[in-house]
C-alpha cells in the first residue's frame, strides 16, 4: 500500500491564495511530492485593487476573471468549491459550507477536507464599525459581484435623471464615498471620468460639471493616512482640480437612502453611496478552531507565518496579524505584503514536509502607489539605494503603476500568455465602448 501524499490545504484564492497554490502546484502537486488543494466559496478570482475600476464601469469584469478550474488543472493542484466554517484541529479537518446556485439548488453539500498544512489567506473585509445604516443603504467595495451592483446603480441613476421631467433632487447624481484610503481615493478620480465618458454617449440633459458631484470623506485629518504625507497633498490638489469634494476629519454617524450624516451634524446629500473605510477580518475567525486573533479578527502568527496555537496552521494577507520584524506593530494590509508571503511560504512549505527548520519571513516595504485614473499616479518607492524613500508622479508612476497588475499575472501565467493577452486587449479594446454601458 502507498504512503499517503502530505495534505496541503489553501483556504482562499485572493491574490496571495492563488499565487502560492500554483507555485506549490508546481513545485509538489505534479512532482507527487504532496497533494495541493485550493478552497474557495468562488468560482473565479480578480486581482481585488482592480475593482474600483470595476465600479466605475472603466473595466469589464469578464474579461479579467480568472477560473479556479482552469488554474489547477494547468499548475498541479486540485480546487474544492466551498466556504470556511470550521476546523477540527484534532482531526486536522477543516469544515465547509454548502454552496447553491442562483436559483437555490445546492451545488455542492456541507464537507469536510483533511489537512496535514493548511494554509488560511481568506482576506480581509471592510469595517462599518457599527455605523446605523451602511448594511441597508451602502455599498462595501469587497467583491466583484458588489462593485458591479454599484456600476449598475451608476449607470441606471444617470439614466434616470436623463429620462426625468422633473428638476434633479438634491441627492440625485451625487456620490458620497466614506473612507479615503487608495480604494476610495482611486474610485473618485475613477468616477469623475467614466461618468463623464457615459454621459457623452447620448445623456446630454445631464451637465457632467453642474449635476454631478462627487464626494471624499474621510474621518482622519487627511486622505491616503496611512501612506506619506507628500502623497496625500499631491492626491488632494489633484482631486480639487477635478471638483472631487474632500472632506478631512468628517466622521460618519448614520448612512441613509438619501445622504450621510456626520458626527458635526451636517447631511452630505448622496443618491449612491460606497462604504470603504476600515479593514477587519472575517467575524468568522473569532472563534475558529480555538487560534488566537486579535480585536479585528486577524489570526495572531508568528514570523515563520505559523499560527501561534497551532505549527500545521499558516495564516497570511489581510487575515493575519504578521509581525513586522524591526518595526512596531504588525505589517500593513498591502498587496505587496500578501505577495511576498506567498513567495515565502511556497519555500517554507516544502521544508515543513521535509522535517526542516521554518525561516522568518521579512516584510521589504517597497513603497506606495496611488492611481487617480487617466489624471495621474502619485508613489513613494522604498529602498536602501535611495536612502529612504523616492517621490514620484505622473508618466513613469503610471507605468510602475500598471506594471503591479501585469507582475501579479506574470506569477499566474507566465510572459507568454501574458505578452498574448495584453496584445489582444489592445486590440479589442479599440471595438469595445470606453465604459461599460450595462
Amino acid at each position: 500500500m502507498s504512503e499517503q501524499l502530505h495534505r496541503v490545504v489553501v483556504v482562499g484564492g485572493g491574490a496571495g491564495g492563488l499565487e502560492l497554490v500554483r507555485r506549490l502546484g508546481k513545485k509538489l502537486g505534479r512532482r507527487k511530492k504532496a497533494s495541493v488543494t485550493l478552497v474557495d466559496k468562488r468560482r473565479t478570482h480578480l486581482w481585488k485593487p482592480l475593482l474600483h475600476e470595476i465600479a466605475a464601469g472603466s473595466m469589464d469584469l469578464g474579461t479579467h476573471e480568472i477560473d479556479y478550474l482552469a488554474q489547477a488543472y494547468w499548475h498541479g493542484f486540485t480546487f474544492r468549491l466551498g466556504g470556511l466554517i470550521g476546523i477540527d484541529r484534532g482531526e486536522r479537518l477543516i469544515r465547509l459550507s454548502p454552496v447553491f446556485d442562483e436559483e437555490g439548488r445546492e451545488v455542492t453539500p456541507a464537507r469536510a477536507i483533511g489537512y496535514d498544512t493548511l494554509v488560511i489567506s481568506i482576506g480581509s473585509l471592510t469595517n462599518d464599525f457599527g455605523t446605523r445604516g451602511v448594511k441597508t443603504h451602502a455599498i462595501s467595495l469587497e467583491t466583484p459581484q458588489e462593485a458591479e451592483r454599484f456600476h449598475k446603480r451608476l449607470v441606471n441613476a444617470c439614466m434616470r435623471a436623463h429620462a426625468q421631467t422633473e428638476p434633479l433632487r438634491p441627492e440625485q447624481l451625487q456620490v458620497a464615498i466614506i473612507g479615503a484610503g487608495a480604494t476610495g481615493t482611486e474610485l473618485a478620480a475613477e468616477l469623475h471620468k467614466t461618468t463623464r465618458q457615459l454621459v457623452a454617449y447620448g445623456l446630454d440633459r445631464i451637465d457632467p460639471d453642474k449635476d454631478i458631484k462627487i464626494h471624499l470623506i474621510e474621518a482622519a485629518p487627511r486622505i491616503l493616512p496611512a501612506l506619506p504625507e507628500r502623497l496625500s497633498d499631491a492626491a488632494v490638489k489633484l482631486l480639487e482640480k477635478l471638483k472631487v469634494q474632500v472632506h478631512t476629519g468628517a466622521r460618519v454617524t448614520e448612512v441613509t437612502a438619501t445622504g450621510v450624516t456626520l458626527a458635526s451634524g451636517v447631511t452630505i446629500p448622496a443618491e449612491l453611496v460606497v462604504w470603504a473605510a476600515g479593514v477587519k477580518a472575517p467575524d468568522l475567525l473569532k472563534d475558529i478552531g480555538g487560534l488566537e486573533t486579535n480585536a479585528i479578527n486577524q489570526l495572531v502568527v508568528r514570523p515563520t507565518l505559523q499560527t501561534t496555537r497551532d505549527d500545521a496552521i499558516f495564516a497570511f494577507g489581510d487575515c493575519a496579524a504578521c509581525p513586522w520584524l524591526g518595526h512596531e506593530g504588525i505589517v500593513p494590509p498591502r498587496a505587496q505584503a500578501a505577495h511576498q508571503q506567498a513567495s515565502h511560504l511556497a519555500k517554507q512549505i516544502p521544508r515543513r514536509i521535509a522535517g526542516t527548520p521554518l525561516r522568518d519571513w521579512h516584510y521589504r516595504d517597497l513603497g506606495s502607489l496611488v492611481s487617480l485614473g487617466n489624471y495621474s499616479t502619485v508613489g513613494s518607492l522604498m529602498g536602501k539605494l535611495m536612502g529612504g524613500s523616492l517621490f514620484i508622479e505622473g508618466f513613469i508612476a503610471g507605468l510602475m503603476y500598471k506594471s503591479l497588475y501585469k507582475m501579479h499575472q506574470l506569477a499566474l501565467h507566465g510572459p507568454v500568455k501574458v505578452a498574448l493577452d495584453t496584445l489582444a486587449r489592445i486590440i479589442t479594446r479599440r471595438t469595445e465602448p470606453v465604459v461599460k454601458l450595462h
